[in-house]
């Protein structure tokens, strides 16, 4: 399995790792930390010599209870960052956003994959998408993420997801977005109790059946909080906990704060597996 976008091939046959770059104030785990260009040049450097293919760059918050973000701030702290990046290395550049205009101008200056936690839901964006035959990750979420964590509930969170992204998927393709160009995320931490993060990871392989790359993201999330009583700020060893339990799945994408320690556990996950 691969993905190609920008006339390039990402090798999905081992995982991946996709680093976080928040260009946001106020993103829940390092928000302001990278805001500046300069800073964020630097962490780009270092995420990709810690073995990241792909860095994720947001500019808006999706943190529960974040306030939404007009266009014209995402777009300026977006676009100089892709032009930056793509101006000095040739990694993947994937822009986390719901706005077709964010879209649109990202992959004019270089981006190559569009991870939306709307799933192309607004308006504008199935088009954008399609018009530019890049790879997309679409994600399942229940509300929206100011309202998402106020009680979710499911009659069965394996089948709502299921549900959703077999959806999501026609309606993708209906647009002319190929097939082979659709990633799936099963949204962890979007509208989901602790149970439900950790039903969904317990059955991660489950998502398989769909026959296309799985992105999971579970760093420094809430999941991950809870579970050990901790901040978020010593939360890297369960982290990377979580993102070897999804490799060890068969998750082909691993998106991530901590590249080099994620980088460790898939180098003794990759010994462990071709040693059986």
């Amino acid at each position: 399995m691969k993905l190609i976008s920008n006339h390039k091939q990402l090798d999905l046959s081992r995982p991946q790792i996709m680093g976080i770059l928040n260009a946001t104030p106020d993103s829940f785990s390092d928000g302001g930390k990278f805001h500046q260009l300069d800073k964020a040049l630097l962490q780009v450097d270092a995420m990709i010599e810690a073995g990241a293919s792909i860095i994720d760059i947001g500019g808006e918050s999706t943190r529960p209870g974040a306030k939404e973000v007009t266009l014209e701030d995402e777009l300026s702290r977006v676009i100089p960052l892709v032009k930056a990046i793509r101006q000095k290395s040739d990694v993947w550049i994937s822009i986390d956003t719901s706005k077709a205009e964010v879209m649109k101008q990202s992959i004019e200056c270089g981006a190559d994959i569009i991870n939306d936690v709307r799933s192309l839901r607004l308006s504008g964006a199935l088009d954008v998408v399609a018009k530019a035959n890049v790879p997309v990750c679409i994600m399942h979420m229940q509300g929206e993420p100011k309202t998402m964590q106020d009680n979710p509930e499911y009659q069965d969170v394996l089948q709502d997801v299921d549900d959703f992204l077999t959806q999501r998927i026609e309606q993708c393709i209906t647009a002319g977005i190929k097939r082979e160009n659709i990633i799936i995320d099963p949204g962890f931490g979007f509208g989901k109790t602790l149970e439900h993060n950790y039903r969904l990871l317990a059955n991660l392989e489950h998502f398989h059946q769909y026959k296309l790359p799985i992105l999971a993201g579970m760093s420094r999330k809430s999941m991950v909080s809870k579970a050990l009583g901790k901040p978020t700020s010593e939360c890297v060893i369960g982290s990377v906990v979580c993102a070897t339990l999804a490799a060890q799945q068969g998750a082909q994408i691993i998106r991530v704060h901590d590249v080099q320690e994620t980088q460790d556990a898939m180098r003794i996950l990759e010994m462990i597996q071709t040693n059986r």
